[in-house]
C-alpha cells in the first residue's frame, strides 16, 4: 500500500471519489515530484478531497490548482490550493489558464469526461505542461459510453485520439516524410502509458533516435531459404527475360 492509498483509506478531509486501481498509477508516475515545488492542476474539483490528497502527497512546497465549472467549488480553497472556475469545453478559457498558471508540472484531467472536454483540454494545454512533466487523463471508459459522446470504434473518442498519438510517437520512422513527418508532439513525448481508463503521457525533449552497436560480431550471416512463392516469382522473371530480353 502506497502513501496515496493510506491517505485515501484513512481520509481525514473532504470526499474523494476515485477508482481503486488509480492510486498505483498515480504513485508510479508522480512519486519523483514529491518534496519539490511541483505545480499540479486537476480538472474536476467536486468536494475538493483529491486536492487535499495531492497537497498531502507532494508536500508543503507544492502548489495545487483545481478547475471546475461549479462556482461553489471556490469554497474549498485553502492554503496552497487555488480554485479557478470555467468550462472545460471553452477553449478560450483553457487558453487563459496558460497565463493564470505560468507553469504546470502535472495535469490531471478528471473533469467532465466528455469527448469534447478531454480532447479540447489536451489540445489547448498539453504544450503548456513542462517539458519534463506529466499529462494524465482518467476515466477513459467514457469513450465507450454514448451519453458522453463515446462508442466503441467511434472516431471522435479520446481513446481513438490516443491511438493516433501512438502514430505520432513513431513518426521518426516514417518513410513518408511529406505526409507524416515528426511534429512537436513527436519531439516532446518520451512515452505513452495506457492503463484501464487512464492514459499517462510522459514528456521529455526527444531527438531523432539512433541505433548503436558495441562488441565484435562473430556469427556468420544466414541467408534464409527461398519460399515456394519466391521461387515461383524467380522462375517467372527468368521466363519473361528469355522471351523479352532487355536490349
Amino acid at each position: 500500500m502506497n502513501d496515496l492509498q493510506r491517505y485515501f483509506s484513512n481520509n481525514p478531509g473532504r470526499l474523494i471519489h476515485k477508482w481503486n486501481h488509480y492510486f498505483e498509477i498515480y504513485d508510479r508516475h508522480f512519486s519523483r515530484f514529491r518534496g519539490s515545488d511541483v505545480h499540479v492542476v486537476e480538472f474536476g474539483v467536486a468536494h475538493g478531497g483529491s486536492l487535499q490528497m495531492w497537497k498531502h502527497y507532494f508536500g508543503p512546497q507544492a502548489r495545487i490548482w483545481g478547475i471546475d465549472i461549479n462556482p461553489h467549488c471556490k469554497e474549498v480553497e485553502e492554503e496552497h490550493i487555488e480554485i479557478l472556475i470555467g468550462s472545460q469545453e471553452d477553449r478560450a478559457f483553457l487558453r487563459s489558464l496558460r497565463h493564470q498558471i505560468p507553469r504546470i508540472d502535472i495535469l490531471i484531467d478528471d473533469g467532465g469526461h466528455t469527448m469534447k472536454q478531454q480532447i479540447a483540454t489536451f489540445e489547448e494545454l498539453f504544450s503548456h505542461v513542462h517539458e519534463n512533466g506529466i499529462y494524465l487523463c482518467e476515466d477513459l471508459h467514457t469513450s465507450y459510453w454514448p451519453d458522453w459522446g463515446g462508442g466503441h470504434g467511434k472516431r471522435q473518442t479520446f481513446i481513438e485520439y490516443g491511438k493516433r498519438l501512438i502514430d505520432h510517437l513513431h513518426a521518426w520512422h516514417s518513410l513518408q516524410p511529406n505526409r507524416f513527418p515528426p511534429n512537436d508532439y513527436t519531439k516532446s513525448v518520451h512515452g505513452l502509458h495506457f492503463y484501464d481508463s487512464v492514459l499517462v503521457v510522459e514528456k521529455r525533449p526527444i531527438s531523432k533516435p539512433v541505433h548503436v552497436q558495441t562488441g565484435i560480431g562473430t556469427v556468420r550471416k544466414f541467408r534464409r531459404p527461398e519460399t515456394a512463392w519466391q521461387r515461383a516469382k524467380s522462375r517467372v522473371r527468368q521466363t519473361v527475360s528469355t522471351i523479352w530480353p532487355r536490349s
